[in-house]
C-alpha cells in the first residue's frame, strides 16, 4: 500500500513537471505592430492636461516630478512655445480622468489621503514588452538614434526584453544606465558571462574600467552577439590597435575573428586564451619534432610564443634556420 502511495506521488509530480515545461514552451507569437499601437493609445474619453496640472493637486509625486525635470527628457523644451517636448502624459496617457475627483487644494487632498486614480492611466507595467518599447519608440526612432533601426529584429526584442527592463525612468534624474551599474544589470540575464568574468584572466569589467556597451550594441547589430564594428576583429581592435595590421605575414585564423583563440568574457588561461599553450596552437598546427639521442623523432612542446612572439602577424620573414623544416 505504501509503495502504491509513493508511486501515485511520483506520478503526480511527473504530471506537474510536464505541465510546467509545457507552459514554458508555449508559443507566444508576436502580434502585428498595429495591435501593440492600440494598446498604448490610452483612454479616448480623457483629455491631456499637462504635467503641471497633474502634479499640482497632491505632493505624492513631487520627487518623481523634480527628478524628471532635471533629466534629459524633462530638460527638452520646445523653443516656440516654451512647453516640454516630453511630459508625464507622453508615456502614461491623458490624465484628466485620473485627477477629476481631486480638490484643487493639494493640502486638503493630502490630509484626506486622496490621490489620483492611476487606473485611468495606461497600465504600463502589464503591457506586453513590445508595447512597452513602442512607448519609447514613438520618439526614439531610427531618425534620432540610428541603431534603433535594428531594434525590432534584435535578440533583446525577440526575447521579450523591453526598454523598461534596462532604463528606469523614475529612479532619479539619470535615466541611462551608468557604466558602474551596467555589468550587474546585464548579469541579471547573462549569468554565464558573470561566471566567465570572475575567472583569472578577464576584461576589466569588475574593475569598472570598461562596460558591456564598449563591445556590444545592445539596441541591435548586424553582427552575431550584437557586437559593434564591421567584423569581430574590428570590435576588438578598437582597443587592441596593435593587433589590427595589415601585416606582411598574417596569421590566417585571426584575420577576421579573435575568438578563434580567445574567450572574450574570461578564461582560466593567460591572455584569455581558450586553451593553454601549446595545446591551443596544436589544434591547427602539427608542431615541431626533433631527433633525440636515440635517433627517434620527439615532439617539441614548449610555449609557442617563446619563439613566435608576434602571433597576430608580423612584417618579419622567418629565417631559414628557424623554419619548421629545419627541426624535423
Amino acid at each position: 500500500m505504501r509503495q502504491l502511495s509513493q508511486s501515485i506521488i511520483v506520478f503526480l509530480i511527473t504530471i506537474g513537471l510536464v505541465t510546467a515545461c509545457a507552459g514554458i514552451k508555449e508559443s507566444k507569437p508576436l502580434l502585428p505592430v498595429r495591435e501593440y499601437e492600440r494598446l498604448i493609445v490610452g483612454r479616448l474619453d480623457a483629455e491631456y492636461v499637462g504635467t503641471d496640472n497633474c502634479v499640482a493637486k497632491c505632493h505624492k509625486h513631487d520627487k518623481i516630478t523634480d527628478d524628471f525635470r532635471h533629466s534629459i527628457h524633462g530638460e527638452q523644451i520646445k523653443p516656440e512655445t516654451g512647453l516640454p517636448l516630453v511630459n508625464c502624459e507622453s508615456c502614461h496617457g491623458p490624465g484628466s480622468l485620473a485627477i477629476e475627483q481631486l480638490d484643487d487644494d493639494p493640502e486638503k487632498n493630502d490630509a484626506e489621503k486622496k490621490k489620483c486614480d492611476t487606473t485611468k492611466f495606461l497600465d504600463i507595467m502589464n503591457l506586453p514588452p513590445q508595447a512597452q518599447s513602442l512607448l519609447c519608440l514613438k520618439c526614439h526612432t531610427a531618425a534620432s538614434t540610428p541603431v534603433l533601426a535594428l531594434w525590432n529584429a534584435s535578440p533583446h526584442a525577440m526575447n521579450d526584453v523591453s526598454c523598461f527592463d534596462c532604463h528606469k525612468l523614475h529612479s532619479g534624474p539619470q535615466q541611462k544606465v551608468s557604466h558602474e551599474a551596467m555589468a550587474e544589470l546585464c548579469y541579471s540575464c547573462h549569468p554565464n558571462v558573470k561566471i566567465e568574468n570572475n575567472l583569472f584572466s578577464h576584461h576589466p569589467l569588475r574593475e569598472k574600467k570598461m562596460a558591456c556597451v564598449d563591445c556590444h550594441e545592445v539596441h541591435g547589430s548586424l553582427q552575431d552577439h550584437q557586437l559593434k564594428g564591421a567584423t569581430p576583429k574590428d570590435t576588438c581592435t578598437r582597443c587592441h590597435m596593435e593587433k589590427q595590421g595589415p601585416f606582411a605575414f598574417e596569421h590566417g585564423d585571426v584575420t577576421e575573428n579573435c575568438s578563434n583563440c580567445h574567450t572574450p568574457h574570461g578564461s582560466s588561461n593567460n591572455a584569455m586564451l581558450s586553451a593553454a599553450m601549446p595545446f591551443l596552437c596544436l589544434q591547427c598546427h602539427g608542431g615541431h619534432a626533433i631527433n633525440n639521442t636515440n635517433g627517434v623523432k620527439q615532439l617539441f612542446v614548449n610555449r609557442c610564443t617563446d619563439c613566435h612572439s608576434q602571433v597576430h602577424g608580423s612584417d618579419t620573414p622567418v629565417p631559414a634556420e628557424l623554419s619548421p623544416g629545419s627541426l624535423r
